[in-house]
């Protein structure tokens, strides 16, 4: 056996799937293993993960994951995360803790930095600090200021979670996991229940540590076109030092039920202004078979998406038509767990109908069984499925983690981790049988649904004296810990929260910073990294071409200016673009449209876009439709598009309102998971037209505009229908169009005629641009949710108030973001996050906060802004690595797809590689008097700055009784 830096090489393969070879290892003295996947992407992943199941809901593993990365033995600075995430050009810099794993993973272009993270985190992976310090901080401790002052929780990970369980959504899917395996760890919370993470004890976090973090239960994850040696020896270095030792970290097999089970728990409600009755969620769930190859997990997630990968799919099809909810609720299929589940359900339902959703849900998969599934929904899921396998496009989520984690389904469990990325075979195997006639897919639903007892049925109902019993149940708990208390424990419990405030206002000594290893700004590249672009015309009708490598695939997006409607109809947008693939064509009906785009492309989808164009009066706003297929495939895309933009039947009543119901679900479920989005939305909205554009598409805006629309549909259909239909007749011109296409040439070339076709059948007439009116808002909103955290926001347009434009904007954004906000926000604050956003093109800026304890305390952070910059040691070093993390923003890594629609962005709003490139220098050439002179503006947002905050009725109140009602209050649930 061959053994390379304590490496036995156990197995080496080319996986052609993924470009890559791979080679599989053990570590001799330790035992661990390594998955090295070798190919030619620049966007390098290292990744080590342990097996970390709990064995209660205290959230230790969740906690563990945020401490290693507050310091270690070689980096012994408090957060060696943030001064990565200042100083380094990654392209992922994370981790993340599922029910049986915790994951460490880094990305990054650059070799070096690449090595550089590497460092740090296996230094804090296996020899952190874990002082008490760092517990109390990311998990929780008791804080109190005074003797005769309030006690309180305060934790990172504390107030994370207590804003996980604010949402519905999230509690839904959790309890429905929890309800399958009420015997092993998938039926703990991993997170953290915020009820029991307080009994978490300091000595119970070290020995969890001691216990999993050994490199004998670590499996160990590279991938990219850096040294494979190197890897090796990097790992050693580490490695070396460790002796085998036994881990008992497996996740046991849960028992099967003999009968299903029904559950019913409530969830903390708003009081309901809106009269609606349905405010109920259910999920039928399932727990499958572990699976015993890949195949057959291939055919579950094929399966699934038959089922429910489109709104087309008859089991989402029958649950919406259905009338009896809102909108889909359930996960689908969770494959990363051992025994996966499958959970589907509806959210919006009257508690009364919850029998009808189930039988709905049962009669439905029992008649697919039995009289068999549409072959043209199998065969446009087989295609789908398979085009997203081989162009592997995960985003801007490197491909390299994406692996990883497919790796890990059956790694973690003692399977093969290649067999999880060699597709072809198996893949080839479930179309061989799905068209054999043997009723393959039929057969699974049978197995793993229809006759399968281990199911569960959850009921999760709104109650709306949740919120209030729970914080005061919380208040008891203070009190009865308060009360067990001696005058010397609660003289010790002051005491530390001193000694805690102390330590996190401590700074760390130079030395210790420089510790930390960084690039010189001297190493990075002084040119930008440019997209190639043609601007040509087809029946006068621009269109952008870039030259880039796509592995064959072709990408076709077609722009259509948003400028020329109404203001009035903007809110419209959202729910046209989806009517436009969702409503049917003539005589098909959408089912028949959706197997359509599924068998025959790659994908079609919309999408909206908008921006400040730099010295315009008025914005760029475009509605895309978005679409992918294959070379051989183009001719019907096309043929699909001509038909979707012309004869799309926006006169489909009961379609439409089955789209505005669900788009308010959806709102509505994202209010919590995503409350600084939406602060950050209507502070902006205030400030220039594209912002303003952007929140009546999908801000609070729409959301009341959607609440309005459906309870007014019924009354008013013919003057909604007329109002798409101004829309399409608007929008679908070609006068006021743009193409974009991302391809190799000599696909370019085959489209480019049948592209000027599809132009040349398109509608074309005189085209103007509509006058937007920006409203202005009032200096403070406060918007009242059901939650236990708050979303604190304000800004200001920072031009307006004299900043002028420069790239060196964006480093002191940088850095006012990775020091002042993460420390007085998070750290001393116990937000989950705190940060600032700055729009070069507009002058927007935004403060916002995430999952925070805190309002007043936040904006007063906030306000001090201006200070802290003014009166910083912002020495070269420091400088320097801001620099650096901002450049790393600039050229951060895209897919082909993403560097043409990056590319399109550009042209529109003339953003040039020359000014480009001179911002590039700005940022190269920051000076600390850029700091100071931020300062200033800043000092200005402290005096005039509108505020907008997402969060309980009691923090508002109390703030707004604090400030003399400075925030104008709406309720929004």
């Amino acid at each position: 056996m061959t053994t390379t830096h304590g490496f036995e090489l156990l197995r080496e393969q080319v996986i052609g799937e993924i470009n890559a070879t791979a080679r599989l290892y053990r570590h001799a003295a330790t035992g661990a293993e390594l998955l090295s996947l070798i190919n030619d992407d620049e966007n390098k992943v290292f990744g080590v993960n342990f097996r970390t199941p709990p064995t209660d809901s205290t959230g230790v593993a969740h906690i563990l994951e945020h401490s290693v990365l507050c310091g270690s033995a070689k980096y012994p600075v408090k957060e060696p995360f943030v001064e990565l995430m200042k100083s380094s050009l990654n392209t992922f810099l994370n981790a993340m803790t599922y029910p049986d794993k915790t994951c460490y993973p880094v990305a990054s272009q650059n070799t070096q930095d690449f090595y550089n993270l590497i460092d740090v985190y296996l230094d804090a992976v296996f020899f952190p600090r874990l002082t008490p310090e760092i517990f109390q901080q990311e998990g929780w401790h008791y804080e109190l200021e005074a003797p005769d002052a309030p006690m309180t929780y305060k934790g990172v990970v504390f107030n994370e979670m207590k804003g996980n369980y604010s949402s519905p959504e999230s509690m839904l899917r959790e309890l429905s996991q929890r309800s399958l395996y009420p015997d092993i760890t998938y039926g703990l919370d991993s997170g953290g229940d915020p009820r029991h993470i307080p009994d978490l004890t300091y000595a119970q976090f070290k020995a969890f540590h001691q216990r999993l973090y050994h490199p004998s239960n670590a499996k160990l994850f590279f991938y990219g076109d850096d040294d494979p040696d190197e890897r090796l020896r990097l790992l050693e270095a580490y490695l070396g030092g460790f002796q085998r030792i036994s881990v008992d970290a497996a996740v046991p097999l849960q028992t099967r039920f003999t009968a299903p089970k029904r559950l019913s728990r409530t969830y903390a409600a708003g009081s309901n202004e809106h009269g609606s009755a349905k405010e109920t969620m259910l999920t039928v769930n399932w727990m499958l078979d572990e699976p015993g190859d890949v195949e057959t997990a291939l055919a579950l997630g094929i399966l699934e998406h038959i089922l429910i990968g489109t709104p087309a799919s008859p089991l989402y099809k029958a649950l919406i038509d259905s009338g009896l909810g809102e909108g889909l609720a359930g996960g689908g299929l969770d494959e990363d767990l051992r025994q996966p589940m499958f959970s589907i359900g509806l959210k919006g339902i009257d508690t009364r109908d919850a029998d009808k959703v189930e039988g709905l849900i049962n009669d439905t998969i029992g008649t697919l069984a039995r009289q068999g599934i549409d072959p043209m929904a199998t065969e446009a899921a087989l295609n789908t499925v398979e085009f997203s396998l081989r162009e592997n496009n995960t985003g801007s989520f490197p491909r390299g983690i994406a692996f990883m984690l497919r790796a890990l389904r059956g790694w973690l469990h003692g399977r093969d981790p290649l067999a999880w990325l060699a597709f072809a075979v198996p893949l080839a195997a479930v179309k061989a049988r799905a068209g054999a006639g043997n009723r393959y897919f039929e057969g699974l639903l049978e197995r793993h649904l229809v006759a399968n007892p281990h199911r569960t049925v959850l009921i999760l109902q709104p109650d709306r004296a949740q919120a209030e019993r729970e914080a005061e149940e919380e208040a008891a708990r203070l009190a009865q810990a308060r009360s067990a208390m001696n005058a010397a424990e609660i003289e010790a419990v002051i005491a530390g929260t001193q000694a805690l405030k102390r330590a996190q206002e401590t700074p760390d000594s130079p030395d210790a910073l420089a510790t930390i290893p960084t690039l010189k700004v001297a190493d990075l590249p002084r040119q930008n990294k440019t997209i190639p672009i043609e601007v040509t015309r087809l029946r006068d009708t621009p269109v952008l071409y870039h030259d880039l490598f796509t592995n064959g695939v072709v990408y076709l997006d077609l722009g259509f200016d948003l400028h020329t409607l109404a203001p009035s109809l903007l809110p419209y947008v959202p729910l046209f673009g989806r009517a436009l693939l969702e409503t049917g064509l003539g005589e098909e009906d959408f089912v028949r449209l959706s197997q359509r785009i599924g068998r025959s492309t790659g994908g079609i989808w919309p999408q909206r876009w908008s921006s400040t164009v730099p010295g315009a009066a008025r914005c760029a706003a475009w509605f895309c439709l978005r679409a992918k297929a294959l070379p051989h495939q183009t001719g019907e895309l096309l043929a699909i598009l001509r038909d979707i933009l012309t004869e799309a039947r926006l006169d489909n009543r009961e379609r439409f309102q089955q789209l505005v119901l669900e788009e308010k679900a959806a709102v509505e479920s994202r209010l919590v998971p995503a409350g600084s989005g939406y602060v950050d939305r209507r502070l902006r909205a205030s400030f220039h037209e594209a912002d303003w554009a952007e929140e009546q598409m999908s801000g609070l805006s729409y959301l009341f505009f959607l609440r309005k629309l459906a309870a007014d549909l019924e009354a008013n259909w013919e003057g909604v229908a007329a109002t798409l239909e101004q829309i399409r007749r608007t929008l679908v011109n070609t006068a006021s169009m743009l193409c974009n296409v991302t391809a190799e040439v000599a696909h370019w070339r085959d489209l480019e005629p049948r592209l000027g076709d599809l132009i040349g059948s398109l509608p074309r007439a005189a085209a103007a641009s509509a006058d937007w009116q920006v409203a202005a808002g009032p200096s403070g909103e406060g918007f009242t949710i059901p939650s236990k955290v708050n979303y604190v926001g304000k800004g200001a347009d920072l031009y307006k108030l004299g900043l002028k434009p420069s790239g060196a904007n964006l480093v002191v954004r940088r850095y006012l973001r990775t020091t002042w906000l993460w420390e007085k926000v998070r750290v001393q604050g116990g937000a989950y996050g705190g940060q600032c956003m700055f729009d070069r093109f507009s002058g927007g800026f935004t403060f916002v906060s995430y999952r925070d304890p805190n309002l007043l305390p936040t904006l007063d952070i906030y306000d001090r802004s201006a200070e802290f910059l003014r009166g910083s040691n912002l020495d070269e070093t420091e400088l320097s690595r801001n620099i650096i993390g901002t450049i790393g923003e600039v050229d951060t890594y895209r897919l082909p797809d993403a560097k043409g629609f990056a590319s399109m962005q550009r042209y529109l709003i003339g953003d040039t590689d020359a000014a480009r490139q001179v911002m590039r220098e700005e940022i190269l050439s920051t000076t600390a008097a850029d700091v100071r002179s931020f300062a200033d503006v800043l000092a200005e947002v402290a005096a005039s700055g509108r505020i907008v905050v997402l969060g309980s009725d009691q923090a508002i109140a109390a703030a707004n009784a604090q400030r003399q009602g400075f925030l104008q209050v709406s309720k929004v649930m």
